[in-house]
């Protein structure tokens, strides 16, 4: 009899991870319906046509080489990640299979579809299962990868900022300049006094943390999570230790090259487009990786995003067009993670672990 009431509240447990694991993704799913909601809400017959002729583009002339060029440059794109990953891991002592660490980064992205950041996670498992690298430790380097792209990725929209600084007094936001509403948002920042709450809330609890880490060391509870911690610590500062920095320098940059060079093959099919100034598709680019960090996979925000791009530079009869744009463009990179995705996933089943 206790046998079976311990099975049941077993059964109970997994039906509440079960329940939970739904609704998460109930809920990733709503984000992108709720966008795609937005995007089309206020479309017309004859916007539709205009979504549909644009869309049709993809039929006509080189467009297929210029979309498979796309897929080429942003599947290349992720095998360099794959080997800037790799390339930390070697500091840590743990030489790695390139095809191995291509296979995680892939399934990474196709897990990151369905639940975001469940990917870093089944990236890390896989990389334990098969090449026996610790969890945590290659966690750490995720994060230092993350770490870097966050960076790289700031810059850029620093930078796409600075090119376009003449919009900012060209366009009207309920009755200032996009500047002048920027400056008082930014202004009203400042006098918020709750930002200054939590920051001293926060100081008082690292104080307190050092005051007292020798009880806290003698807890089994925080042991495993200080070492949790230090694994990961570990796998960031491998930066420093890469044997060849300025090839780590190099794979990050060129990741995010080979990004902007799918969105300039991905604008060659359609000819309202095809014609924009570099430093225009650069822009688009820049503000469009926004929607991948909003949504789930980008779903609806993406298109939403590069619609509105595409209005901000031709004017708002081009929203319909843009969002044809958008979603493809969106396509081919869905389109590629799920190739490449799932040919990981059943070639790693034909690779044999690590002793």
């Amino acid at each position: 009899m206790h046998s079976y009431f311990n099975k049941m509240e077993k059964n109970k447990i997994s039906i509440k991870e079960v329940v939970k694991k739904v609704l998460k993704f109930l809920i990733f799913a709503g984000v992108g319906v709720f966008f795609v909601w937005i995007s089309v809400r206020k479309l017309t017959p004859e916007d539709v046509e205009q979504l549909k002729s644009a869309a049709a583009q993809v039929t006509k002339g080189s467009a297929w080489v210029w979309l498979f060029l796309a897929f080429f440059v942003g599947g290349f794109s992720n095998y360099i990640r794959a080997l800037r990953n790799r390339q930390l891991l070697q500091p840590l002592g743990y030489e790695t299979r390139r095809s191995m660490v291509f296979y995680s980064v892939m399934v990474c992205y196709l897990a990151n579809y369905v639940f975001p950041r469940l990917g870093e996670v089944l990236r890390c498992s896989f990389l334990q299962r098969y090449e026996k690298v610790p969890f945590e430790k290659s966690l750490g380097t995720v994060v230092s990868e993350r770490a870097v792209d966050f960076i790289i990725m700031v810059a850029i929209l620093v930078t796409a900022f600075f090119l376009n600084t003449g919009l900012l007094d060209s366009l009207d936001v309920g009755g200032m300049t996009l500047r002048e509403s920027m400056q008082a948002k930014f202004s009203s920042m400042a006098h918020n006094y709750t930002l200054y709450v939590v920051l001293a809330a926060l100081v008082v609890l690292i104080v307190v943390a050092i005051l007292t880490r020798k009880k806290l060391a003698q807890v089994k509870f925080f042991v495993k999570i200080k070492d949790f911690f230090v694994g990961i610590w570990q796998g960031l500062i491998s930066i420093k230790d890469v044997k060849k920095p300025g090839l780590f320098i190099f794979y990050s940059l060129f990741i995010w090259v080979l990004w902007v060079l799918e969105t300039v093959f991905c604008f060659q099919v359609f000819d309202f487009v095809s014609d924009y100034s570099f430093v225009m598709v650069f822009s688009v680019f820049a503000i469009g990786n926004i929607g991948f960090l909003i949504g789930p996979g980008g779903i609806g925000t993406y298109p939403l995003i590069i619609a509105a791009m595409i209005v901000l530079y031709s004017g708002t009869e081009m929203y319909a067009p843009g969002l044809a744009a958008g979603w493809i463009g969106w396509g081919v990179q869905t389109f590629q993670v799920l190739v490449l995705g799932l040919f990981s996933l059943i070639a790693t089943a034909f690779v044999k672990r690590k002793a």
